[in-house]
């Protein structure tokens, strides 16, 4: 009797050894309905207020990096690498105040930009069709604080531009109070190119504050070089401004008169 119980014992212990091992053991303990409702309620509370880590802005301006970030630039606006040396923007309204004024400067310098040498290849066609005088000056200079003759436009031209720009800022002031308003939103897209996605919207507005940025400084060299040169700027740089074809072949002329070029 005793060795059939140590042969079973023994054929069960070997039977075993080629057995899959079961996983771990789990409890399984019976809960109240309060209890697990409960448990629920804890868990999906504690994933609700699981939110992602702000992101970690940096300590020192990306425009001027000898020095502090202004804490009013936190990065949210298009453009904002952190430069105010002086200090202008010590909060949040008063920023957004000196946005909504670059915006407006931006866009009316992207548009002197373009008609101010417009203006000095055209004027004198367009006068010459309607008989008037030319407002540019023999040198071809437009009318400007710098070069003078403001007093040649009429004060009709004058009349029209303040309307204007008074009916588009108190529009854009009626606009503040919407929700979600930005610095510049004046809800203006007639070819609907304005992006969907806030990224590509961002983007969108770094374009157009990096574009006016350097329109201003350029409507602020044309004004600084016809006062210097006494020339305008489409005969100074003509080839930026006039057709290859012109401008070639008025340089081909210039360098054989000055002795550059031979002429068979």
């Amino acid at each position: 009797m005793k060795f059939s119980a140590l042969l079973i014992a023994t054929v069960l212990a070997t039977a075993s050894a080629f057995t899959t091992p079961l996983a771990a053991t789990r409890s399984f303990t019976l809960r109240s309905t309060e209890e697990t409702t409960a448990v629920i309620d804890n868990v999906v509370g504690s994933e609700a207020v699981v939110e992602p880590p702000a992101p970690v802005l940096p300590q020192k301006s990306q425009a001027l990096p000898f020095m502090d970030r202004p804490a009013a630039l936190d990065g949210t606006l298009a453009g904002d690498v952190g430069f105010d040396p002086l200090g202008f923007a010590s909060d949040s309204p008063t920023l957004l105040r000196m946005r909504e004024a670059e915006i407006k400067h931006a866009r009316l310098a992207m548009l002197a930009a373009a008609g101010w040498p417009i203006s000095e290849l055209m004027d004198k066609s367009i006068a010459k069709v309607f008989g008037m005088a030319p407002l540019v000056d023999s040198a071809d200079r437009v009318p400007s604080l710098l070069n003078g003759g403001l007093g040649k436009v009429s004060p009709v031209y004058w009349g029209v531009c303040i309307g204007l720009a008074a009916a588009i800022d108190l529009y854009g002031m009626s606009r503040k109070s919407t929700d979600g308003y930005t610095p510049g939103d004046l809800g203006f897209d007639p070819l609907g190119l304005y992006p969907f996605s806030p990224a590509d919207r961002k983007e969108m507005q770094l374009k157009e504050i990096k574009n006016g940025r350097l329109a201003m400084l350029a409507v602020f060299g044309f004004a600084i070089q016809e006062f210097t040169s006494k020339i305008g700027v489409v005969d100074e740089t003509p080839f930026f401004f006039k057709p290859i074809t012109q401008t070639l072949g008025t340089y081909m002329s210039d360098m054989t008169n000055g002795g550059y070029i031979i002429p068979n």
